[in-house]
């Protein structure tokens, strides 16, 4: 049976229908242009240090490995806060909670570049990732409940490309910024430009329409989560967030060290033009959206994680141009991964939608968190080979978890 994109309202008096927002009205040219900005503003205030780890080394005389629990504060706190919102986000409005992660985020980014303890920065940087994932924790499931099926994985696509670029831009500007005037310069620009996004969606982004607050018990929202953790399909795609997310923040932490030391001898200017390779990512976010309409999910899922593999054995060369060209590709790859594996959560269950993708992203960040100062270790110990190898190891794993496709729905 079709399901219905559209509810019954009354509005002075009378009955009137109202329909999910589909392309080319102006509720969703709102929605999609915001729900950008909530990605941007997100991605370029989470991974903010990442470009400039070698500074933050070389300002409080740490290791490489230790400068990244800046990167993996962020994420473990957007993990900490998506268990959280597991519980409350479907009793929430989801425009009032996004607009408070984003604004009072930004508050603190603009707090931290007056820091001079790392600790601090760590618990700082901790605190701002739990706010922040008040946006991720629901952005998906007002995306599934506003938008009409569709044009629901180009929206979805729209929102992971804001986070792509926001990541990229991030990184890049603080890089550029720090390099003439220094990190904390940087980390300013990057809070205030946050607080404009924010305070520019707190005005734009419509207002659910279909949203129904569900204000369970946590025994009732324990029992919920316990139906979505034995769907053994689910736990296949919250282990391929844990491990691709582990595998792309452990890249981006510890290529700038690679590319910065011999054969290639680069300057830090030059290295954070690595950065510049997300526009591969948000290619493969839009790819994945058209794709998703004409191919079956866990087959485009399947393909993207082969050219992961594939870009990942490029990067173990030692020429430059085969190694960039290695990292666009792998970086187009997971996005389209990821991109799609978003998708297929979000559609999988009809309840407890908020549930269902926070756990998603819970295993996502905890991925990047755990990874990303793991294979720090190994890259120390041994080299830049034997670090590719681990994670082309673990991808393809994770090809072969996915090597069926989904079974039937199950509801929740």
């Amino acid at each position: 049976m079709k399901k219905s994109t559209g509810s019954i309202v009354a509005k002075d008096g009378k009955i009137e229908k109202q329909e999910k927002a589909d392309r080319h009205q102006a509720r969703f040219k709102a929605i999609e242009y915001c729900i950008f900005l909530s990605g941007l503003s997100v991605f370029a205030q989470l991974y903010l240090f990442q470009p400039i780890l070698p500074e933050i080394t070389q300002h409080f005389k740490i290791t490489p490995a230790t400068s990244s629990l800046l990167v993996s504060a962020s994420t473990i706190g957007m993990g900490f806060g998506l268990f959280i919102f597991a519980f409350k986000a479907d009793s929430m409005s989801r425009k009032r909670l996004m607009t408070i992660a984003l604004v009072s985020s930004s508050v603190l980014t603009l707090l931290s570049s007056f820091l001079s303890s790392f600790v601090w920065l760590v618990a700082i940087n901790f605190t701002k990732g739990v706010l922040l994932s008040g946006v991720s924790a629901v952005a998906l499931a007002y995306l599934s409940e506003e938008v009409s099926t569709a044009v629901f994985g180009f929206a979805v696509s729209l929102y992971l490309s804001g986070n792509t670029f926001g990541g990229m831009a991030g990184r890049v500007v603080t890089s550029l910024i720090s390099g003439w005037t220094g990190w904390r310069i940087a980390v300013v620009f990057i809070g205030v430009a946050s607080l404009v996004l924010g305070l520019i969606f707190s005005r734009r982004f419509p207002e659910s329409r279909f949203f129904k607050s569900q204000n369970n018990s946590i025994k009732a929202r324990l029992q919920q989560m316990k139906h979505l953790l034995k769907d053994t399909f689910l736990l296949r795609l919250y282990f391929v967030g844990f491990i691709l997310m582990g595998s792309f923040v452990s890249v981006y932490n510890y290529l700038g060290f690679r590319l910065e030391a011999a054969p290639f001898s680069l300057p830090h200017y030059v290295t954070a033009s690595i950065f510049l390779m997300y526009t591969f990512g948000i290619v493969g976010s839009l790819l994945t959206g058209w794709l998703s309409d004409k191919y079956v999910p866990h087959k485009i899922i399947q393909v993207f994680l082969l050219l992961i593999i594939a870009g990942l054995l490029m990067m173990m060369s030692k020429n430059i141009f085969v190694l960039v060209l290695g990292l666009g590709l792998f970086t187009l790859s997971f996005f389209g991964v990821h991109s799609m594996a978003s998708q297929m959560v979000s559609k999988r269950v009809d309840e407890g939608k908020s549930s269902a993708t926070s756990l998603y992203w819970l295993f996502y960040y905890i991925g990047s968190s755990v990874m990303g100062s793991f294979t720090g270790i190994i890259i120390h110990r041994n080299s830049w080979y034997a670090f590719v190898i681990c994670l082309m190891a673990l991808v393809l794993l994770s090809l072969l978890v996915m090597t069926q496709r989904a079974p039937k729905v199950r509801k929740t």
